[in-house]
């Protein structure tokens, strides 16, 4: 039998996929690449400055992540030179 502790995570991890299910592609990118980040920042830190900069890093990277989603009919690629561009998507 699951102790309080484990229905009360369950209950605060399904509000927040909840929540989530209402944003766009840029705040789910935002939200969980925020998360993450700050997760990942504490743990190899040790520190809460590290879970601040973990979280802002994550975060940016998600927004971007998830604008480029919402872009339909675009396309990211790279030039010859390793830098990122977006154009139409080729049709086939």
């Amino acid at each position: 039998m699951p102790s309080e502790s484990h229905s009360a995570l369950a209950g605060i991890i399904g509000a927040l996929v909840g929540a989530l299910a209402s944003c766009t592609a840029t705040e789910q990118g935002t939200a969980i690449g925020a998360g993450s980040g700050a997760i990942i920042g504490g743990a190899v830190s040790h520190s809460w400055g590290g879970a601040a900069i973990g979280a802002v890093a994550g975060g940016l990277a998600g927004a971007l992540i998830g604008q480029s989603v919402e872009r339909r009919g675009y396309c990211v690629y790279r030039d010859r030179y390793g830098r990122r561009y977006e154009a139409r998507c080729p049709r086939y």
